[in-house]
């Protein structure tokens, strides 16, 4: 290059390099910044300011975070959730980890669940099945030849309903001793704690008159949508089905919760209660079918003599040890329903619901 000017002290030339790690060098003209050694410099990629194993999704595998309340495709069950829990299938597992978990509840608890259902729902049942065959207005009467009703038919047709609506209301109360028993009988199991005939019975006393005070509330709200031409009733049959045990587990807000259930998750929902529905139709249209055959020869009287009350008993007894497997069906299928929206809502297990339980 062309020397300078006389008088100037260097040439001009191209800036002096830097060494590595220094300050950068500038172009002539323009500021230079100050530089400071120990300012961090930056790294790729980019942590986002988190420290390592705290970012923003801590807990879950490597890799996207679960999305929509859902795990992505081939995670195995990160972010809290156990795939191999025996009571609680968990948001990607779909029906058929639902039935697997019913299937492992009936295999686990079978022995102590079919006493305890039998002494607190086929009892009453039956019991009020007989109650209802004797008190039946205008038993054994031979109607009028003109088509008018019996002499004082509508007040036996008045202390019939009396009669049958109070031992409902008392059986009721011994069915929910069951309902409350069986289902401290299906979380502990699945926990893998310790379980008795006596603790379930004992724990079914306890939760008994609050079980079935929201369960009146439930048959009440029911039989008012019935009236309303029969969808309303059929509709809060099914968001209302889990009041039973959200009572149980939350003991809060049961039919709050149970609408909220059935409202978020449509489709979940009602297909597992509507199996559940499906199991109590077949089961109870079986009943009645076979009671109304055999009862039948007898008459308008069923009771009229030693061998009609015998063989209709016998009848009665029959069909309502066959609703066992259906009230066994009802039971574990709604509280493995109940998991399971528990978990579309956060990682939870078997031993945090028996936990919950009390």
């Amino acid at each position: 290059m062309p020397a300078g000017p006389p008088g100037s002290t260097a040439p001009a030339g191209p800036p002096a390099s830097t060494a590595p790690g220094g300050p950068a060098a500038t172009a002539p003209g323009q500021p230079v910044y100050p530089w400071d050694p120990a300012a961090p410099s930056h790294v790729f990629p980019p942590t986002g300011g988190f420290p390592p194993g705290a970012g923003p999704y801590a807990g879950f595998p490597p890799g996207y975070p679960p999305y929509g309340g859902h795990l992505p495709y081939g995670w195995p069950g990160g972010g809290g959730w156990d795939p191999d829990d025996p009571l609680v299938n968990p948001p990607h597992a779909g029906v058929n980890g639902w039935f697997a978990r019913c299937a492992g509840a009936v295999r686990r608890g079978w022995r102590l669940l079919l006493p305890l259902l039998f002494l607190t729902q086929v009892l009453p049942g039956l019991a009020l099945s007989l109650v209802s065959l004797a008190l039946s207005p205008g038993a054994g009467d031979e109607l009028p030849a003109d088509g008018s009703l019996p002499d004082g038919f509508l007040t036996d047709l008045a202390v019939f309903g009396s009669v049958v609506f109070l031992v409902s209301l008392l059986l009721s109360l011994v069915q929910c001793v069951g309902w409350a028993g069986g289902t401290w009988v299906v979380a502990r199991q699945a926990a893998g704690e310790p379980v008795d005939l006596g603790g379930a019975v004992r724990y079914g006393l306890r939760r008994a008159p609050g079980l079935w005070g929201w369960q009146l509330l439930v048959s009440l709200l029911v039989l008012v949508g019935v009236c309303f031409f029969v969808l309303p009733g059929v509709y809060l049959a099914f968001a209302l089905a889990l009041v039973g045990p959200v009572y149980l587990f939350e003991r809060q807000n049961p039919i709050g919760r149970s609408f909220r259930f059935f409202h978020d998750r449509l489709g979940l929902v009602l297909g597992r209660v509507g199996l559940v529905a499906l199991a109590l139709l077949a089961g109870g249209l079986i009943g009645f079918v076979l009671e109304t055959v055999a009862t039948a020869p007898f008459g308008a009287d069923p009771f009229g003599s030693p061998a009609a009350v015998t063989a209709v008993v016998a009848v009665t007894v029959v069909s309502s040890v066959l609703t066992l497997p259906v009230q066994l069906i009802q039971l574990v299928g709604l509280v493995a329903t109940y998991a399971e929206q528990r978990a579309q809502e956060g990682p939870v297990n078997a031993a945090r619901l028996a936990a919950e339980l009390g």
